[in-house]
């Protein structure tokens, strides 16, 4: 019996919460049935030996990793890499491939393809760590020096959006964020700047400002939100971590004072009256486990990988 998606990512996340529990018991406590237990055990144990020869196989299948519907990453990735298809209203649909397994985080999108020797996926050029391995696209690797001289194109805006009240502390903290000294964290965090504004003063303004949004966003966000509290001590900045379509909701519904978002709006989402103010350009690192083998790809063969067209490694020529 075939593995579906939904079962690969069950697997790798209770195996990460429980390693002492087998995955027969695990799998049938979920009532599946023992032919997929089977199929599930022998996945693990040539998973872990790569892992542990340094061997990769590209004769085994590529485990597609996506993020959940929402993300702000995922929007941008598909229409980045075209895995798209317009339909009869003329309408762009996401054809990522029904067999992706789906992540709702960055966090667990890194630590799932960390732990699948032939997986795929992707994140945020800002939150990229050395637990995974980056490709290079098209010849150039994804930084902020090849985003900046256009060599690397896989980059999308980050956004924050504000409704039609904006308090005193809220707008302190935007002047903040576009000011030479949020900038300069936005370059230290590994994002690139938008802005050159001047130092930083601030109004002092009191209150509790609320930010909700783009998982993507929120390690800058959080990062400019330590700092500016220290600039302001009479202002208190919450910041909630959900997805890029949450964020922009939550901003129109005026259930967050900013929402956060790491791609464009939709024509659509501008029709709520927000204000929308970009804060920084992030690249999109393809990514796949550190045993693999493979250090570059082509547009094309990403897209064919999404689309569901090449479904083992052999596919990819190097």
């Amino acid at each position: 019996m075939k593995k579906t998606a939904s079962e690969k990512f069950m697997k790798r996340a209770i195996m990460g919460a429980a390693g002492a529990l087998t995955i027969a018991s695990m799998l049938a406590a979920c009532g599946t049935g023992a032919a997929t237990n089977s199929n599930s055990s022998k996945g693990t144990e040539s998973s872990a030996s790569a892992e542990n020869t340094g061997s990769f196989d590209s004769g085994k299948a590529i485990d597609v990793i996506s993020r959940e519907d929402g993300s702000g990453t995922r929007g941008a990735f598909v229409e980045l890499f075209g895995v798209q298809q317009e339909n009869s209203k003329g309408e762009k649909e996401d054809m990522t491939t029904s067999s992706a397994a789906v992540t709702n985080s960055t966090e667990v999108m890194l630590s799932t393809v960390a732990s699948d020797t032939y997986s795929i996926g992707y994140c945020s050029l800002g939150s990229l760590n050395d637990t995974v391995k980056a490709v290079k696209i098209d010849g150039a690797a994804p930084s902020v020096k090849t985003i900046k001289d256009g060599s690397y194109k896989i980059a999308r805006p980050f956004n924050i959006m504000t409704g039609k009240k904006v308090s005193k502390t809220t707008q302190d903290f935007i002047n903040y964020i576009m000011s030479a000294d949020g900038q300069a964290i936005v370059e230290k965090n590994g994002y690139i700047s938008v802005a050159k504004g001047e130092k930083f003063k601030s109004t002092e303004a009191k209150g509790k400002v609320t930010v909700a949004g783009s998982s993507s966003v929120s390690p800058v966000m959080e990062k400019l939100a330590e700092a500016y509290q220290k600039v302001n001590t009479n202002a208190t900045v919450e910041v909630q971590t959900s997805d890029s379509t949450t964020g922009i909701s939550s901003a129109a519904e005026g259930s967050c004072d900013i929402g956060m978002a790491s791609r464009e709006l939709k024509d659509e989402e501008l029709k709520e009256n927000l204000k929308v103010t970009k804060i920084a350009t992030d690249g999109i690192a393809v990514i796949v486990n550190k045993a693999n083998t493979n250090d570059e790809l082509t547009s094309d063969q990403v897209k064919s990988i999404y689309l569901g067209e090449a479904t083992e490694w052999s596919a990819i020529e190097k």
